[in-house]
C-alpha cells in the first residue's frame, strides 16, 4: 500500500522547485495532490506530468498573500475534489539584501518577504484548517536553516525573519491542534538548487561555494532531497512526530 493513499494533499508554491517535487512525490505515493502557484501555467504543467504518470493531480491559481482568495479557494477544493487532509505551506521568495540599502528598497523587501512566506502560510492554513481538523490530517511548513540561523552570506533579514517566524507558527499550531490528532511539523532545507535561486547560483557563484564549504555532505541539494521527508511527516510513519522540524540541509547546523 502506497504511504498516502486516500489522502488530498494540498501543495502552495507547486508550480516548480520544492513544491513541483514534492506534490510528484506525494502523487507517486496515491494521494490525490492539489498543486497551487500563483504562476497557473506552471502549476498546470506540473499537474499535467502527474496526470501523464499515471497519477491524480489538479491545479490552481492562487496568490498567498490574499487571504480572500485562498478561503474561497479552500471551499472551491472542498466542493469540486473533497476533504482536504495534508497541506504542505511550499509557497515562498527569497531577497538578499539587508538594511543598509535605500529605504524604498528596504521596505519593500520586508513587506513582501513577510506577506508571502510568512502571512501567506497563516492565510493558507486559516483556510484549509476546518477541513485539516476534521480529516485529523496533517500540516508541513517549508522553514529553513534560517529558521535557526542567520547564514553568513549576502543578509537577509526579512528572509531570516520569515522562517523563525514559520517555524514558531509550526510549533505554536502544533501544541494547539494535537489533542484534535492533527500534527504540524516543519522542513529545514539548506541549500537548495531551484529555479528560486537559480539567477543567484549564475551571478555569484562564490555565496553557492561558501554555503558548501559549510555543509559536512560537501554538495548542494537538490528539489527531490526534500520528498522524503515530506512523504514522512505527511504519512503515518510519523505519526508520534508533530511541533517538529526535520533539518535537509546536509549537516550544515552539525557544523
Amino acid at each position: 500500500m502506497a504511504f498516502l493513499e486516500n489522502h488530498i494533499a494540498v501543495v502552495t508554491g507547486a508550480g516548480s522547485g520544492i513544491g513541483r517535487a514534492i506534490a510528484a512525490g506525494y502523487a507517486r505515493e496515491g494521494a490525490r495532490v492539489v498543486l497551487l502557484d500563483v504562476n497557473e501555467g506552471a502549476a498546470a504543467e506540473a499537474a499535467k506530468e502527474i496526470r501523464d504518470t499515471g497519477g491524480k493531480a489538479d491545479s490552481f491559481a492562487l496568490d498567498v498573500t490574499r487571504r480572500e482568495d485562498c478561503v474561497a479557494l479552500g471551499k472551491e477544493i472542498a466542493g469540486k475534489i473533497g476533504q482536504v487532509s495534508i497541506l504542505v505551506n511550499n509557497a515562498g521568495i527569497a531577497r538578499r539584501n539587508g538594511m543598509l540599502g535605500a529605504d524604498e528598497a528596504v521596505i519593500k523587501d520586508w513587506e513582501d518577504v513577510i506577506a508571502i512566506n510568512l502571512t501567506g502560510v497563516f492565510n493558507v492554513t486559516h483556510a484549509f484548517l476546518p477541513q485539516i481538523r476534521a480529516a485529523k490530517g496533517r500540516i508541513v511548513n517549508i522553514g529553513s536553516i534560517q529558521s535557526f540561523v542567520h547564514v553568513r552570506t549576502p543578509s537577509s533579514p526579512a528572509y531570516t525573519a520569515s522562517k523563525h517566524g514559520v517555524l514558531g507558527f509550526t510549533k505554536a499550531l502544533a501544541a494547539e491542534l494535537g489533542k484534535e490528532g492533527v500534527r504540524v511539523n516543519a522542513i529545514g532545507p539548506g541549500f537548495i538548487e531551484t529555479p528560486l535561486n537559480a539567477q543567484t547560483r549564475a551571478t555569484n557563484p562564490e555565496l553557492a561555494k561558501t554555503f558548501i564549504a559549510h555543509t559536512p555532505l560537501g554538495r548542494a541539494g537538490k528539489a527531490e532531497d526534500i520528498v522524503g521527508p515530506a512523504i514522512f511527516l505527511a504519512s503515518d510513519l510519523s505519526a508520534y512526530v508533530t511541533g517538529s522540524i526535520v533539518m535537509v540541509d546536509g549537516g550544515y547546523r552539525a557544523v
